[in-house]
């Protein structure tokens, strides 16, 4: 087929159907997604199959696999929707405004520190509009794998060439436990001390659970009383309730700590430290607006890690009202 033919009877809408195709492996998410029909998408891809002349998509029982074609299709689509997203950007620059969409996927731990950065980040952009998925550690890879979001912020990264990653800000692990709780009053209370009481944990696949078991591992210390608890507003209830003790991120007990409704217990080899750490693939190129999002996280992170370890304090006004603006 001729490129001035294929030109011709390609469209925008068909490309944009077929990267969330690609994206999400599946028809009925993608379709989710744009908020189409599940028929629409296949009706889209059927035609931009025919306008190809090769086939894009097989199933193979319930999976649904990428033929050759849609590799090839899918390097050639992030180029084109990176071209117009920069068209976008300047034409917004020449009028004075930036905007565009930035999606985010951010692991459990890091909701205590990403709609700060966000929100510097929309003060200074306001016309960006801004999704964010909050998600455990596996969610987050099996995101990160599908490139199903412009960035991932998350702790503990795998090692793997194929990631472009920034450290962002320290994320410390800390034992708490409720004020007055008997294991305040020991003198030198170690990890085993501290194991033989019921443990509020997250579900598997969280990042906090993996670093607290990848310890107790190292130091041959078992776990045996396990109560898991979905969310860490859950289990920060439960230890105030005195269901149990668990191991969080001190960002997300700071205020509880600082007003005696929790306590951190001192314990040998802790506090355990991470990093949160933006992460797109290397082979997903960044939209514009996430390489400005990406600059701007750079450019001020001295100023974030500053306000994340003073004491609790209300950020100062940036100047930009919660409300949106309103057209005249």
């Amino acid at each position: 087929m001729s490129s001035p033919t294929l030109l011709n009877r390609l469209t925008f809408r068909q490309l944009q159907v077929f990267q969330a195709v690609y994206r999400q492996r599946s028809y009925s998410r993608a379709a989710e997604q744009l908020g189409l029909t599940q028929p629409a998408v296949s009706a889209q891809i059927r035609q931009l199959e025919l306008a190809l002349g090769q086939p894009l998509f097989k199933y193979a029982g319930k999976t649904l696999h990428a033929l050759p074609a849609a590799d090839t299709l899918a390097l050639s689509t992030r180029e084109i929707f990176g071209q117009l997203f920069r068209l976008q950007m300047n034409l917004s620059e020449i009028n004075g405004k930036i905007c565009g969409e930035l999606n985010i996927a951010a692991v459990s731990s890091a909701q205590y520190v990403v709609p700060y950065l966000l929100a510097r980040f929309r003060a200074r952009y306001p016309d960006v509009r801004i999704r964010l998925k909050v998600c455990n550690r596996s969610q987050a890879l099996e995101r990160l794998a599908e490139q199903q979001d412009d960035v991932v912020i998350m702790a503990m990264v795998p090692e793997d060439e194929g990631l472009v990653v920034m450290p962002i800000l320290e994320n410390e692990l800390i034992a708490v436990v409720w004020p007055e709780h008997p294991l305040l009053s020991m003198k030198t209370p170690t990890l085993g001390d501290f194991a033989r009481h019921y443990l509020l944990m997250r579900e598997p696949g969280s990042g906090v659970r993996n670093a607290f078991e990848q310890l107790a591992a190292d130091q041959e210390v078992g776990l045996p009383h396990r109560i898991e608890l979905g969310t860490n507003e859950a289990i920060k209830q439960g230890i105030m309730a005195h269901l149990g003790v668990a191991v969080l991120p001190r960002l997300a007990v700071q205020l509880e700590l600082e007003q005696g409704l929790l306590s951190e217990l001192p314990l040998p080899n802790f506090p355990i430290r991470r990093s949160w750490c933006t992460v797109y693939r290397r082979d997903h190129f960044p939209t514009p607006v996430a390489d400005l999002f990406l600059r701007f996280i750079r450019e001020h992170l001295a100023d974030f890690r500053r306000h994340f370890q003073a004491p609790s304090s209300p950020l100062p006004s940036h100047g930009v009202s919660c409300l949106p603006l309103l057209s005249l």
